[in-house]
């Protein structure tokens, strides 16, 4: 087993493009060899040994056997695990958009908040956030016509507007509440929204909500098939979106 820990040697100004950051990046480098690896601050490129105090503890041939845990927040690193295939990341702290992005495999925890685009398309793995998270959990970046593909993020707080965009596989869960629009476009997977939501599963054609506190405002495109009961507990079920001939089914309570 090998422990990376990686402490911010100041609160950045400027956003670095972290993507270089990740077990498989990692695994069976020593100290040294991680602090060479570059990372870009802006347009300029900068060894992490100028951004970050680096320790290893032991040594790992593969992924799953590195552990990366970053202490402190990181609101202006991005792209924090963006395609790993295996082992875990510990935020101690705040990180900035599109962490996990890509994502094959692995666990990412973010002890703090997640700015956009969190587990942004990703395949397999699983992403915690303890905070709140901010707008497009688990979507497609800009054009993309599929967002999360597989895999799992909880968020045990907010999350903001558009959670699971474009979404075509996988299942994100909201502990709390969820702003506009969440599984528009969908093609697939699962959303469970525990707290009040708006104007959910726009323009979804497959996939599975699931609203657990209030709609504060339904989309006139769904069809009300009856009362139905999802693990014990007794839902409103819809199907559409019917605009688009859509089977997606809506589960509010």
């Amino acid at each position: 087993m090998q422990t990376v820990t990686l402490v911010p040697k100041e609160q950045f100004k400027i956003s670095v493009e972290g993507e270089i950051i990740s077990p498989d990046n990692f695994a069976g480098k020593s100290a040294g060899e991680i602090g060479a690896l570059v990372a870009y601050e802006g347009n300029t490129p900068r060894p992490l040994s100028e951004l970050f105090d680096i320790k290893v503890d032991g040594n790992a041939g593969a992924a799953d056997d590195v552990k990366i845990e970053i202490n402190g927040n990181v609101p202006r690193v991005k792209r924090i695990g963006e395609g790993m295939t295996g082992g875990r990341i510990m935020i101690n702290g705040d990180v900035d958009m599109r962490c996990g992005a890509k994502m094959k495999g692995g666990i990412i925890t973010i002890k703090g908040n997640a700015d956009s685009w969190v587990g942004q398309e990703m395949t397999g793995g699983e992403i915690n956030v303890q905070g709140n998270a901010a707008f497009y959990v688990g979507s497609g970046y800009r054009g993309e016509a599929c967002g999360m593909r597989g895999g799992k993020i909880t968020v045990f707080g907010n999350a903001n507007d558009f959670v699971g965009e474009h979404m075509c596989g996988g299942e994100i869960i909201i502990k709390g509440n969820a702003g506009i629009m969440p599984g528009i476009s969908n093609k697939g997977g699962k959303i469970v929204i525990e707290g009040n939501t708006t104007m959910p599963g726009s323009e979804m054609t497959k996939g599975t909500i699931i609203v657990k506190g209030k709609v504060e405002d339904m989309m006139p495109v769904y069809q009300r098939e009856g009362i139905e009961a999802v693990d014990g507990v007794e839902f409103t079920k819809y199907v559409g979106d019917v605009v688009v001939a859509g089977v997606g089914e809506l589960f509010v309570k």
